[in-house]
């Protein structure tokens, strides 16, 4: 039976068993393979890998395991350019969209909130959400490892943390958004635009207390929902710092 020498580094140990986590191991097998398939067999997404060395050389998905192999597979470069190497996908996504799996409500509604492009709905079905992801070039967000094995995947990434505001601050740390954080310009309900609005023209659609004490507002394009500077604001407001303070302690 052939074998070869595999090991993972930084995040993709967290989808390895804890006996092959940050060590080097063994793998057997007995029949032509990709690395692709053979890396997927070991429990780690294709779409979380970014780099593979095969006895120093970088390789694509495509590569057939040899015996006597040594695999150093890495995770996402988002902040680092490898493309004097071999990826394994076209291009990185540097003006990153997203499309969220069922279980990411609230985490859409906050990147929406920072500016990004977020497509968002509770009954998109796991092909739905694959295609969306291929077809319009946007990074797949879910907490379904096996969703992330779909061939047409090329830009996702598995959500480790389980609250909403830890899972935002772990997205915007591993994909290095936090410069392109453009907050308030984004429904956060539907994903639209948001524009300013005269409020002459919105006024009676306004509570009493809110058209005698606000004079700002700001309109989606798409679900006509209305925004103000009120105490959700400045509580939102809070969230995006504390967002981009974060920034230091992932570095």
């Amino acid at each position: 039976m052939a074998s070869a020498q595999f090991r993972f580094y930084e995040e993709l140990n967290d989808f390895l068993p804890a006996e092959r986590r940050k060590v080097d191991f063994r793998y057997e097998f007995d029949r032509r393979a990709s690395i692709k398939d053979v890396i997927e067999a070991l429990g780690v997404p294709h779409t979380e890998v970014e780099l593979i060395l095969v006895n120093g050389e970088s390789v694509g998905f495509g590569y057939i395991l040899c015996h006597g192999d040594r695999v150093s597979v890495y995770p996402l470069f988002e902040t680092l350019d490898v493309t004097p190497l071999l990826r394994l996908r076209p291009r990185p996504m540097r003006t990153p969209r997203f499309v969220l799996d069922t279980h990411l409500g609230t985490l859409a509604r906050y990147l929406r909130l920072l500016g990004f492009d977020t497509l968002y709905r509770n009954d998109y079905e796991d092909a739905t959400l694959a295609r969306i992801s291929a077809n319009e070039d946007r990074i797949l967000l879910t907490r379904d490892q096996g969703l992330l094995k779909r061939r047409i995947i090329t830009h996702a990434c598995f959500v480790r943390s389980d609250t909403p505001r830890e899972q935002l601050r772990e997205i915007c740390a591993r994909l290095d958004l936090h410069d392109l954080i453009a907050p308030f310009r984004r429904c956060a309900r539907c994903n639209g635009l948001l524009r300013d609005v005269e409020k002459a023209n919105i006024a009676h659609r306004l509570a009493p207390k809110t058209r005698l004490y606000y004079d700002r507002f700001r309109q989606c394009d798409n679900c006509g929902h209305l925004y103000w500077a009120g105490s959700h604001y400045r509580h939102l407001t809070r969230l995006v710092d504390s967002v981009r303070r974060e920034r230091a302690r992932w570095r």
